[in-house]
């Protein structure tokens, strides 16, 4: 266990930052998830740019790399252009 006010400091940060980040992760997912199972052209392009806005907002907090988060967009914007 830490022995220093400092060390339990960044303890009790590391916690509350890993919850933030799990949420924003987890939410990103989920969405991602949910357009990837749409078959709906139509309804899949609206939710489109919701999505990449969510990726970008992750990757903005470096949650993901800069790098991932280009690769989610690209496959998730490949795949509504493939719906019909």
């Amino acid at each position: 266990m830490a022995n220093h006010k400092s060390a339990l400091k960044r303890i009790r940060q590391t916690e509350t930052r890993t919850a933030r980040n799990k949420y924003y992760a987890k939410t990103m997912r989920n969405a991602i998830k949910v357009l990837r199972e749409t078959k709906n052209k139509a309804e899949a392009a609206k939710m489109l740019p919701e999505v990449v806005a969510l990726v970008d907002s992750v990757a903005k907090r470096n949650i993901i790399h800069n790098n991932k988060a280009a690769n989610l967009k690209s496959g998730l914007a490949k795949h509504v252009n493939r719906l019909s």
